[in-house]
Protein backbone atom coordinates (compact mmCIF):
# COMPACT_ATOMS: atom_id res chain seq x y z
CA UNK A 1 0.00 0.00 0.00
CA UNK A 2 2.74 2.90 1.00
CA UNK A 3 4.86 1.40 -2.15
CA UNK A 4 1.50 2.50 -3.90
CA UNK A 5 1.02 5.59 -2.45
CA UNK A 6 4.28 6.59 -3.42
CA UNK A 7 3.87 5.51 -6.60
CA UNK A 8 0.77 7.93 -7.12
CA UNK A 9 2.62 10.56 -5.71
CA UNK A 10 5.37 10.68 -7.87
CA UNK A 11 3.42 10.80 -10.77
CA UNK A 12 6.50 9.45 -12.58
CA UNK A 13 6.58 6.10 -14.71
CA UNK A 14 10.36 6.16 -14.99
CA UNK A 15 10.06 6.43 -11.06
CA UNK A 16 7.22 3.92 -10.51
CA UNK A 17 9.73 1.33 -12.14
CA UNK A 18 12.65 2.36 -10.33
CA UNK A 19 10.66 1.51 -6.93
CA UNK A 20 9.52 -1.78 -8.25
CA UNK A 21 12.98 -2.39 -8.78
CA UNK A 22 13.91 -1.54 -5.30
CA UNK A 23 10.58 -3.63 -4.06
CA UNK A 24 12.17 -6.62 -5.68
CA UNK A 25 15.42 -6.46 -4.37
CA UNK A 26 14.34 -5.60 -0.80
CA UNK A 27 12.04 -9.25 -1.19
CA UNK A 28 15.54 -10.74 -2.10
CA UNK A 29 16.79 -9.68 1.26
CA UNK A 30 14.00 -10.89 2.79
CA UNK A 31 14.14 -14.58 1.00
CA UNK A 32 18.03 -14.48 2.53
CA UNK A 33 17.01 -13.57 5.77
CA UNK A 34 14.71 -16.56 5.90
CA UNK A 35 17.20 -18.93 4.16
CA UNK A 36 15.80 -19.32 0.63
CA UNK A 37 18.80 -18.70 -1.30
CA UNK A 38 17.64 -20.15 -4.71
CA UNK A 39 14.55 -17.66 -4.57
CA UNK A 40 16.52 -14.93 -3.58
CA UNK A 41 18.96 -15.09 -6.39
CA UNK A 42 15.97 -15.24 -9.11
CA UNK A 43 14.48 -12.50 -7.69
CA UNK A 44 17.21 -10.11 -7.48
CA UNK A 45 18.69 -11.10 -11.38
CA UNK A 46 14.69 -11.12 -12.75
CA UNK A 47 13.16 -9.02 -10.60
CA UNK A 48 15.20 -6.08 -9.51
CA UNK A 49 17.81 -7.14 -12.61
CA UNK A 50 16.32 -7.48 -15.62
CA UNK A 51 13.04 -6.83 -15.32
CA UNK A 52 13.73 -3.50 -14.64
CA UNK A 53 15.72 -2.78 -17.15
CA UNK A 54 12.87 -3.90 -20.02
CA UNK A 55 10.64 -1.92 -18.09
CA UNK A 56 12.69 1.00 -19.02
CA UNK A 57 13.36 -0.10 -22.39
CA UNK A 58 9.44 0.00 -22.37
CA UNK A 59 8.59 2.98 -21.21
CA UNK A 60 11.75 4.82 -23.73
CA UNK A 61 9.65 4.13 -26.77
CA UNK A 62 6.12 5.39 -25.18
CA UNK A 63 4.07 8.51 -25.25
CA UNK A 64 3.96 11.31 -22.58
CA UNK A 65 0.20 11.05 -23.04
CA UNK A 66 -1.71 7.36 -23.47
CA UNK A 67 -4.17 7.98 -26.96
CA UNK A 68 -7.64 7.32 -26.28
CA UNK A 69 -8.41 3.42 -26.34
CA UNK A 70 -9.50 2.16 -29.48
CA UNK A 71 -12.18 -0.69 -27.86
CA UNK A 72 -14.16 -0.63 -24.76
CA UNK A 73 -12.18 -2.37 -22.14
CA UNK A 74 -15.19 -3.48 -19.86
CA UNK A 75 -15.03 -7.23 -21.47
CA UNK A 76 -10.91 -7.17 -20.45
CA UNK A 77 -11.83 -6.28 -17.10
CA UNK A 78 -14.77 -8.50 -16.72
CA UNK A 79 -12.53 -11.40 -17.89
CA UNK A 80 -9.19 -9.94 -15.50
CA UNK A 81 -12.02 -9.84 -12.56
CA UNK A 82 -13.29 -13.16 -13.12
CA UNK A 83 -10.08 -14.35 -13.02
CA UNK A 84 -8.98 -12.96 -10.29
CA UNK A 85 -12.28 -13.83 -8.02
CA UNK A 86 -11.68 -17.80 -9.31
CA UNK A 87 -8.03 -17.54 -7.58
CA UNK A 88 -8.88 -15.55 -4.59
CA UNK A 89 -11.53 -18.52 -4.17
CA UNK A 90 -9.05 -21.30 -5.17
CA UNK A 91 -7.21 -20.06 -1.89
CA UNK A 92 -9.88 -20.47 0.69
CA UNK A 93 -8.86 -24.09 0.27
CA UNK A 94 -5.50 -24.31 0.62
CA UNK A 95 -3.71 -24.56 3.90
CA UNK A 96 -2.62 -21.48 6.13
CA UNK A 97 0.87 -20.46 5.72
CA UNK A 98 3.51 -22.19 7.57
CA UNK A 99 0.65 -24.40 8.79
CA UNK A 100 2.87 -27.89 10.06
CA UNK A 101 0.39 -30.13 9.27
CA UNK A 102 0.04 -28.90 5.62
CA UNK A 103 0.13 -32.00 3.13
CA UNK A 104 3.47 -30.99 1.99
CA UNK A 105 5.22 -30.63 5.12
CA UNK A 106 4.19 -34.44 5.98
CA UNK A 107 4.47 -36.12 2.73
CA UNK A 108 6.31 -34.05 0.25
CA UNK A 109 9.03 -32.24 1.79
CA UNK A 110 10.19 -34.82 4.38
CA UNK A 111 10.83 -37.55 1.74
CA UNK A 112 12.73 -34.72 -0.50
CA UNK A 113 15.02 -33.80 2.40
CA UNK A 114 15.55 -37.40 3.31
CA UNK A 115 15.69 -39.16 0.00
CA UNK A 116 17.06 -37.14 -2.28
CA UNK A 117 20.77 -37.15 -1.48
CA UNK A 118 20.69 -41.11 -2.09
CA UNK A 119 17.86 -40.93 -5.27
CA UNK A 120 19.70 -37.80 -7.01
CA UNK A 121 23.22 -37.38 -4.99
CA UNK A 122 23.48 -33.36 -4.90
CA UNK A 123 23.99 -31.12 -1.98
CA UNK A 124 21.57 -28.55 -3.66
CA UNK A 125 18.08 -29.91 -2.55
CA UNK A 126 16.24 -26.98 -4.46
CA UNK A 127 17.81 -28.40 -7.62
CA UNK A 128 17.38 -31.48 -7.41
CA UNK A 129 13.81 -30.96 -7.02
CA UNK A 130 13.60 -28.73 -9.47
CA UNK A 131 15.71 -29.93 -11.99
CA UNK A 132 14.81 -34.25 -10.93
CA UNK A 133 11.94 -34.89 -8.74
CA UNK A 134 10.02 -32.01 -10.79
CA UNK A 135 11.35 -32.24 -13.99
CA UNK A 136 7.63 -32.29 -15.95
CA UNK A 137 6.63 -28.71 -14.28
CA UNK A 138 10.42 -27.16 -15.01
CA UNK A 139 10.10 -28.00 -18.62
CA UNK A 140 6.19 -26.61 -18.64
CA UNK A 141 8.06 -23.41 -17.22
CA UNK A 142 10.62 -23.42 -19.94
CA UNK A 143 8.40 -24.15 -22.36
CA UNK A 144 5.91 -20.74 -21.30
CA UNK A 145 9.55 -18.48 -21.09
CA UNK A 146 9.75 -19.97 -24.86
CA UNK A 147 6.21 -19.56 -26.06
CA UNK A 148 6.21 -15.99 -24.33
CA UNK A 149 9.17 -14.90 -26.41
CA UNK A 150 8.32 -15.91 -28.99
CA UNK A 151 4.69 -13.99 -28.80
CA UNK A 152 6.90 -10.82 -27.97
CA UNK A 153 8.84 -11.11 -31.19
CA UNK A 154 5.65 -11.80 -33.20
CA UNK A 155 4.26 -9.06 -32.01
CA UNK A 156 7.38 -6.32 -32.15
CA UNK A 157 9.80 -8.06 -34.30
CA UNK A 158 13.28 -6.83 -35.08
CA UNK A 159 14.49 -3.58 -36.85
CA UNK A 160 16.13 -4.23 -40.28
CA UNK A 161 19.23 -4.80 -40.67
CA UNK A 162 20.42 -4.71 -37.63
CA UNK A 163 19.94 -0.46 -37.37
CA UNK A 164 18.96 0.98 -34.35
CA UNK A 165 16.14 3.99 -35.23
CA UNK A 166 16.59 5.37 -31.40
CA UNK A 167 18.68 8.80 -31.33
CA UNK A 168 21.81 7.51 -29.91
CA UNK A 169 22.16 7.79 -25.96
CA UNK A 170 24.96 10.46 -24.83
CA UNK A 171 25.87 7.23 -22.53
CA UNK A 172 27.93 5.89 -25.37
CA UNK A 173 29.93 9.16 -25.35
CA UNK A 174 31.00 8.06 -21.80
CA UNK A 175 34.78 6.88 -22.10
CA UNK A 176 35.27 6.23 -18.45
CA UNK A 177 32.31 3.98 -18.26
CA UNK A 178 33.36 2.10 -21.14
CA UNK A 179 36.48 1.38 -19.59
CA UNK A 180 34.50 -0.01 -16.26
CA UNK A 181 32.11 -1.72 -18.64
CA UNK A 182 34.91 -3.42 -20.79
CA UNK A 183 36.29 -5.12 -16.82
CA UNK A 184 32.56 -5.95 -15.62
CA UNK A 185 31.50 -7.66 -18.89
CA UNK A 186 33.79 -10.99 -18.47
CA UNK A 187 33.33 -11.31 -15.15
CA UNK A 188 29.61 -10.78 -15.73
CA UNK A 189 29.67 -13.71 -17.87
CA UNK A 190 32.52 -15.94 -16.36
CA UNK A 191 29.96 -15.44 -13.34
CA UNK A 192 26.72 -16.85 -14.81
CA UNK A 193 28.60 -19.81 -16.05
CA UNK A 194 29.74 -20.31 -12.68
CA UNK A 195 26.08 -20.57 -11.57
CA UNK A 196 25.16 -22.54 -14.54
CA UNK A 197 27.20 -25.10 -13.86
CA UNK A 198 28.02 -25.11 -9.98
CA UNK A 199 23.51 -25.69 -9.48
CA UNK A 200 23.97 -28.86 -8.33
CA UNK A 201 26.32 -27.90 -5.87
CA UNK A 202 25.13 -24.56 -4.65
CA UNK A 203 22.10 -21.37 -5.11
CA UNK A 204 22.15 -21.24 -8.85
CA UNK A 205 21.04 -23.20 -12.11
CA UNK A 206 19.59 -22.05 -15.46
CA UNK A 207 17.22 -19.94 -14.73
CA UNK A 208 19.56 -17.69 -12.72
CA UNK A 209 22.06 -18.02 -15.35
CA UNK A 210 20.82 -17.54 -18.35
CA UNK A 211 19.27 -14.16 -17.01
CA UNK A 212 23.04 -13.04 -15.79
CA UNK A 213 24.58 -13.84 -19.28
CA UNK A 214 22.06 -11.70 -21.32
CA UNK A 215 22.33 -8.95 -18.68
CA UNK A 216 26.44 -8.85 -19.55
CA UNK A 217 25.01 -8.46 -23.37
CA UNK A 218 22.06 -5.93 -22.39
CA UNK A 219 25.31 -4.10 -20.76
CA UNK A 220 27.36 -3.89 -23.67
CA UNK A 221 23.90 -2.69 -25.71
CA UNK A 222 23.58 0.02 -23.07
CA UNK A 223 27.19 1.25 -23.50
CA UNK A 224 28.25 0.38 -26.69
CA UNK A 225 25.52 0.72 -28.64
CA UNK A 226 22.94 -1.82 -30.35
CA UNK A 227 25.02 -1.95 -33.49
CA UNK A 228 28.37 -3.22 -31.59
CA UNK A 229 26.01 -5.57 -29.57
CA UNK A 230 24.72 -7.43 -32.80
CA UNK A 231 27.83 -7.59 -34.14
CA UNK A 232 28.99 -9.95 -31.28
CA UNK A 233 25.33 -12.20 -31.26
CA UNK A 234 23.67 -11.69 -33.86
CA UNK A 235 19.53 -11.22 -33.54
CA UNK A 236 19.03 -14.71 -36.51
CA UNK A 237 20.84 -16.46 -33.81
CA UNK A 238 18.90 -15.71 -30.86
CA UNK A 239 15.62 -17.71 -31.75
CA UNK A 240 17.62 -20.87 -33.05
CA UNK A 241 19.58 -20.92 -29.47
CA UNK A 242 16.20 -20.56 -28.10
CA UNK A 243 14.77 -23.64 -30.16
CA UNK A 244 17.75 -25.42 -29.60
CA UNK A 245 17.79 -25.05 -25.48
CA UNK A 246 13.82 -26.69 -25.42
CA UNK A 247 14.95 -29.25 -27.85
CA UNK A 248 18.01 -30.20 -25.74
CA UNK A 249 15.47 -30.66 -22.38
CA UNK A 250 13.01 -32.43 -24.41
CA UNK A 251 15.88 -34.43 -26.01
CA UNK A 252 16.85 -35.66 -22.52
CA UNK A 253 13.02 -36.49 -21.94
CA UNK A 254 12.70 -38.60 -25.39
CA UNK A 255 15.92 -40.39 -24.69
CA UNK A 256 14.59 -41.66 -21.52
CA UNK A 257 11.57 -43.08 -23.44
CA UNK A 258 13.49 -44.51 -26.21
CA UNK A 259 15.66 -46.20 -23.35
CA UNK A 260 12.36 -47.82 -21.89
CA UNK A 261 12.45 -45.45 -19.07
CA UNK A 262 9.71 -43.33 -18.19
CA UNK A 263 10.32 -39.63 -19.78
CA UNK A 264 12.97 -37.57 -17.96
CA UNK A 265 14.11 -40.20 -16.31
CA UNK A 266 17.89 -39.34 -16.27
CA UNK A 267 18.39 -42.76 -14.89
CA UNK A 268 18.89 -44.13 -18.49
CA UNK A 269 21.50 -42.16 -19.35
CA UNK A 270 24.07 -44.24 -17.27
CA UNK A 271 24.81 -47.54 -16.00
CA UNK A 272 24.87 -45.44 -12.56
CA UNK A 273 21.10 -43.95 -11.20
CA UNK A 274 23.01 -41.67 -9.43
CA UNK A 275 25.37 -40.22 -12.26
CA UNK A 276 22.75 -40.69 -15.02
CA UNK A 277 20.66 -37.49 -12.72
CA UNK A 278 23.90 -35.92 -12.27
CA UNK A 279 24.04 -35.80 -16.05
CA UNK A 280 20.49 -35.22 -17.00
CA UNK A 281 20.43 -32.57 -14.33
CA UNK A 282 23.51 -31.14 -15.81
CA UNK A 283 22.04 -31.36 -19.56
CA UNK A 284 18.05 -29.81 -18.91
CA UNK A 285 19.68 -27.25 -16.83
CA UNK A 286 21.77 -25.96 -19.95
CA UNK A 287 19.05 -26.05 -21.88
CA UNK A 288 17.41 -23.93 -19.76
CA UNK A 289 19.73 -21.63 -19.48
CA UNK A 290 20.42 -21.15 -23.42
CA UNK A 291 16.62 -20.85 -23.55
CA UNK A 292 16.25 -18.15 -20.85
CA UNK A 293 19.25 -16.40 -22.39
CA UNK A 294 18.11 -16.53 -25.67
CA UNK A 295 14.14 -15.04 -24.99
CA UNK A 296 15.48 -12.23 -22.29
CA UNK A 297 17.91 -10.99 -25.50
CA UNK A 298 15.39 -11.22 -27.98
CA UNK A 299 12.92 -9.09 -26.00
CA UNK A 300 15.84 -6.20 -25.42
CA UNK A 301 17.10 -6.57 -28.62
CA UNK A 302 13.77 -6.35 -30.03
CA UNK A 303 12.86 -2.97 -27.68
CA UNK A 304 16.03 -1.24 -28.33
CA UNK A 305 15.57 -1.21 -32.22
CA UNK A 306 12.04 0.10 -32.37
CA UNK A 307 11.31 3.83 -33.06
CA UNK A 308 9.99 6.35 -29.81
CA UNK A 309 6.59 6.68 -30.73
CA UNK A 310 5.89 10.78 -30.75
Amino acid sequence: MLIAIAAIRMRDLFGVVILFGVYSLLTAVLFMDLDAVDVAFTEAAVGAGVTTVLLLSSLRLTRRWEAPPRHNPFFSLLVVGVTGAALVYATLDAPLLGDPSAPVHKHVAPHYLQEAAGEVGMPNIVTAVLASYRGYDTFGETLVVFTAGLAVLLLLGFSENGKSRIETSAIHDQVALKVVVKLLIPLILLYALYVQFHGDFGAGGGFQAGVIFATGFILYDMVFGVENARAVMAVAWLPRLAALGVLIYGGVGVYSMLSGKPFLDYSALSADPVQGQHLGVLLVELGVGITVFSIVLSIFYALSGRRRQS
